[in-house]
């Protein structure tokens, strides 16, 4: 410990101390620095009990080996009026969208134990390589890491039994010069999943540095950081996969049905690939 880096209660002290419940420890970390991220969450919806955050592409949900101070939930116990604010499900650090928040740890522990009968439908957006040949296909496989894969993290489609149940409907917006805008409703909620089932079908999402070019660029982000060329082979600085609208069972007016969570607010590199 480095002395003067230490307060209690506001008072700098740099000697082994017993600390009472209640005291607040703060601790300065000299010279730290975190990756630079897009801070700018948004609230979309809430109750008394929960709240429908917009999270912008590359910011990381909770933290990481890279962040710690500057990820979403870290935000929200900052800035908004829930310091006990609690992830009740993740995305991807590169996706974008909606993402639903517990304002305290009552609520979670009530809520998270069993999110099937919060969550009603979960619609993605993805921004792919190609024009399928398909407009509309219900998509099922078992998605597993491979133990030779030269990355650990990539999902799979393996044999029947092999891995784990996945299952994603997809549906063509729209086409234009070599590229789609796919819907797709996550019927199941395995890892990567929407990026691996594209990938398998032959349209990875734009700018995924694990499911597209074969991996090349994420392997090669682990030796050294991507130049602006490595970028311009991606199209985009992360990739194009965004929490479009989510769907809640009212649990707390049950006569109302349903609520309807929209999030429209795409990234700015979508700007190059969405029509005008």
């Amino acid at each position: 410990m480095v002395a003067g880096h230490i307060q209690v209660d506001g008072v700098v002290t740099s000697e082994d101390i017993v600390i009472n419940t209640g005291e607040v420890i703060n601790y300065t970390v000299p010279d730290y620095q975190e990756a630079d991220v897009d801070t700018r969450w948004k609230l979309l919806w809430s109750n008394d009990e929960i709240a429908a955050i917009h999270k912008p592409a590359n910011l990381p949900v909770n933290r990481t080996t890279r962040n710690v101070y500057n990820t979403l939930i870290q935000l929200l116990r900052r800035e908004s009026p829930w310091p006990e604010a609690h992830l009740l499900h993740r995305l991807d650090l590169e996706t974008s969208g909606i993402l639903l928040i517990a304002k305290n740890n009552t609520v979670a522990r009530k809520l998270q134990p069993n999110l099937s009968r919060l969550m009603k439908r979960k619609l993605y957006h993805a921004m792919v390589y190609g024009e399928p040949s398909w407009q509309t296909l219900e998509y099922e496989c078992d998605l597993s890491t491979l133990p030779d894969s030269a990355i650990r993290c990539q999902m799979h489609k393996v044999a029947d039994g092999e891995g784990k149940k996945s299952k994603t409907n997809f549906k063509v917006l729209k086409t234009f010069s070599g590229f789609s805008l796919i819907e797709c409703e996550l019927l199941t909620g395995r890892k990567h999943q929407i990026r691996a089932h594209l990938a398998s079908l032959g349209h990875p999402i734009v700018g995924d540095k694990i499911y597209s070019h074969d991996g090349e660029l994420y392997l090669k982000r682990l030796k050294r950081p991507l130049l602006d060329g490595d970028y311009g082979r991606l199209l985009s600085h992360h990739h194009l996969l965004h929490a479009y609208e989510l769907t809640l069972n009212d649990i707390w007016q049950l006569e109302s049905g349903s609520i309807v969570i929209s999030d429209s607010e795409y990234p700015e590199q979508w700007q190059h690939f969405l029509p005008h």
